[in-house]
């Protein structure tokens, strides 16, 4: 696999070194020092540095703690039994660092940078039903007298043959090393780099995050934006604490109400929308409120600005719906159907969306499904293929008329389409709302926001305004506001 080369027209703007060239450098650099342990997949990793040449000084152990009772006597038990998490893949970590520096004297290796690099991976099964996963990680310092870093991924393969999966593990491995040490003061392009000499329909990377002393200042909430946007994944989550998380760990067999929106900013509808439309969904037949988990989704687009994405933009959406306790996900899905999709690959309990009218009427706009061969009824059968419901907010329109769903205005081609969902009880007006928030628009609360306009605060949920006051969110400046007079 030799040296990639990157070009933009005719000019060449980057040469990508080959597997062998970059474990080589790791090899030849004399104070890089540590261990591979890989469970799962072979020893993919560790065979690109022992064959690169110049690998005594690199490698101090490599090891495959196949036998899971081995695995436990090394690394520790499991309390849930499985061996392909995070859970593993840190005590694995853990184990090799505490054991390189138990092992080695400081005082002989003055100079040394001690790392771990670990994985522990399922491959395709034999019946080629589940392609496989992984968590993939390195423990590394950049000085010796330094604490560690950590960088810690989720992928899963979309190759179909187990000899390509462990080849794409392998490569995956050395780029992350090699990022680790020569791209960690730009974690944007060092999550670039994953995928040199790889490509994202072999493989995809759902989850990381970046911790340490070098990794203070990243927020891994942006690092997850950019794995949607680098086309990486289809979707990314982060808990109310701004760690990202697993999708598929989270949504597992879960009862799940999703809300979209811009939430540019949150404001009290949003909030209302969220809580009258959870507790209909609670009074669901088999929605247990224990298992039950509530998502505010961003579509990218819903992101971009002048075709760009808006970052500071992004984290200050993020920062008040985690003040408010939400767990987020930023997706790729423009269309209803695809959010539901998705979720399906992680449940099949109930679905519910909740949503204002002017989302509803633009699900029945046909335009969205012209690259479907079935148009709308395909996008349909699969937002409703099971029993999803729409739990419908009201809309105070121009005339002053409150939208609902009994009155609401499609296209004549999709009325009879409409009526067959809401009188199968398909769609479900919310009607013990409030009715001050119907005059409440985010967009209006943010104008006010952004020209020091006094009165926005009345829009938006308790603790907000002084969160967007401290943080100076959307571009809120504390001057006070002068009124022009004629």
């Amino acid at each position: 696999m030799g040296t990639e080369i990157k070009l933009k027209g005719d000019k060449v703007i980057e040469q990508i070194p080959s597997i062998k060239d970059k474990a080589l450098r790791i090899n030849l650099n004399e104070n890089i020092y540590g261990t591979f342990a890989e469970i799962g997949a072979g020893q993919e990793t560790v065979r690109h540095f022992f064959r690169a040449g110049g690998s005594s000084g690199t490698i101090a152990k490599a090891m495959s703690a196949y036998d899971k009772d081995f695995s436990d006597a090394v690394y520790g038990d499991e309390a849930d039994g499985r061996y392909v998490t995070e859970s593993r893949l840190k005590k694995m970590l853990s184990h090799e660092v505490g054991l390189i520096e138990h092992r080695l004297n400081r005082e002989k290796h003055p100079n040394k940078m001690f790392f771990s690099y670990a994985n522990t991976v399922a491959t395709i099964d034999f019946a080629k039903q589940f392609k496989g996963h992984g968590w993939v990680g390195i423990s590394y310092q950049i000085e010796p007298d330094e604490d560690y870093n950590e960088i810690i991924l989720h992928i899963r393969f979309k190759e179909t043959d187990v000899r390509l999966q462990q080849e794409t593990l392998g490569i995956l491995g050395v780029n992350l090393i090699y990022g680790a040490y020569y791209k960690y003061n730009d974690p944007k392009k060092l999550l670039r780099y994953l995928y040199d000499h790889l490509d994202k329909d072999q493989l995809e990377i759902d989850t990381i995050n970046f911790s340490g002393p070098r990794f203070a200042d990243v927020d891994n909430r942006l690092i997850s934006l950019q794995l949607v946007k680098n086309g990486m994944t289809d979707a990314v989550m982060f808990n109310p604490h701004g760690k990202n998380i697993l999708p598929a760990a989270i949504l597992y067999k879960k009862n799940i109400l999703a809300l979209r929106g811009s939430f540019r900013p949150v404001t009290k509808v949003n909030m209302d929308m969220y809580k009258k439309s959870l507790n209909m969904f609670l009074q669901e037949n088999k929605v247990d409120e224990k298992n039950t988990l509530v998502i505010f989704e961003i579509t990218l687009s819903n992101l971009r600005s002048d075709g760009e994405i808006d970052e500071r933009d992004f984290m200050d959406r993020a920062e008040l719906l985690c003040a408010l306790g939400q767990t987020v996900m930023i997706s790729n899905f423009q269309e209803y159907y695809k959010v539901v999709e998705y979720f399906s690959n992680y449940t099949k309990a109930r679905m519910g969306l909740a949503m204002g009218v002017n989302n509803l009427v633009d699900i029945f706009d046909e335009k969205y499904y012209r690259h479907l061969s079935g148009g709308i009824l395909e996008a349909f059968g699969k937002l409703f293929f099971r029993d999803m419901k729409v739990f419908l907010y009201p809309m105070l329109d121009e005339n002053g008329e409150i939208g609902t769903s009994q009155n609401l205005k499609v296209h004549p081609r999709m009325k009879e389409l409409y009526k067959f969902f809401k009188f199968n009880g398909k769609v479900i007006d919310i009607e013990d709302y409030d009715p001050d928030n119907l005059t409440v628009f985010s967009r209006e609360a943010l104008k006010m926001i952004q020209n020091g306009t006094p009165g926005w605060e009345r829009m938006l949920p308790d603790g907000i305004p002084e969160i967007i006051k401290q943080g100076q969110l959307f571009g809120y400046e504390s001057t006070p506001f002068i009124e022009e007079k004629n």
